[in-house]
């Protein structure tokens, strides 16, 4: 092994050290203050509880973190093919931005809970619902960081751009979209833990088809049947798939942000 990989060895000890001792530290003082307490489990399950329930019905509830974490993907690519597109638009033409951004943060403003009923009552039980949904609730966050990141100001390169006769839409792709990337992850990020409680949400509402049983159906059922310890084991795997979702995106950017600068060097 070379000093590189045992120095990225110890700097990865030396970051996931505190984040474990703190998590080893609430895990500890939830089963005392459980035990001490008397607290039922119908309230507050104690952590080997939750995690004898992710152990008994792990089958299941993975079974539906695949299909919770279909539709999130469906949706996340959904919004954000909609929002860069429309983010675009917005940036290069001032009186589309000024006609149609009011609509977009209205879509944003109006609780998920409440047009839910109308997207299944248009789209039927299921998980294109679910999709549909995912995608609402995601698409805000691409659609500000890409315009916002486009209408930055940014004078590096333009008067060469412009002396050299560039044409709108090459200094788009040239020069504003690359300065953009940053913001554009960034909402992407926002957007990607935004998904997976849309499909939460969504299943929430639209159940499921065919025996497909998505985490939402599982949280909803636990909850009315008062079986805390499996709602809760709901909840981690479904904050895991957020995380997921999160690092490959950030990963992603990485790599192609790393790929793109090597090319230019």
């Amino acid at each position: 092994m070379t000093n590189r990989h045992i120095n990225a060895a110890r700097l990865l000890i030396i970051r996931a050290a505190p984040p474990l001792l703190v998590l080893l530290l609430v895990l500890a003082a939830w089963e005392l203050i459980v035990r001490v307490s008397g607290i039922g489990p119908y309230l507050l399950p104690a952590p080997g509880r939750v995690a004898q329930a992710l152990f008994e019905r792990g089958s299941d509830l993975w079974s539906a973190a695949g299909i919770t974490l279909y539709s999130a993907t469906m949706g996340l690519l959904a919004s954000t093919i909609f929002g860069l597109i429309t983010g675009i638009l917005f940036a290069e033409f001032s009186w589309l931005r000024i006609s149609c951004y009011p609509y977009a943060i209205f879509l944003h403003t109006v609780p998920i809970v409440a047009i839910s009923p109308l997207i299944i009552t248009w789209f039927g039980y299921g998980s294109n619902s679910v999709i549909i949904i995912t995608f609402v609730i995601s698409l805000f966050p691409i659609i500000t960081s890409t315009t916002n990141g486009l209408l930055e100001k940014r004078g590096e390169f333009a008067e060469l751009f412009r002396l050299y006769g560039a044409s709108r839409w090459q200094e788009l792709w040239k020069r504003k979209f690359p300065g953009a990337i940053p913001q554009i992850v960034s909402g992407l990020q926002t957007a990607s833990g935004m998904a997976i409680v849309g499909a939460i949400v969504g299943e929430f509402f639209a159940g499921h088809e065919a025996g497909r049983y998505g985490l939402g159906y599982y949280m909803f059922t636990a909850q009315g049947q008062f079986r805390i310890d499996l709602l809760m084991a709901a909840i981690l795997i479904s904050t895991l798939q957020g995380i997921l979702l999160f690092a490959v995106i950030t990963l992603g950017a990485r790599w192609g942000l790393s790929r793109w600068l090597d090319a230019e060097a």
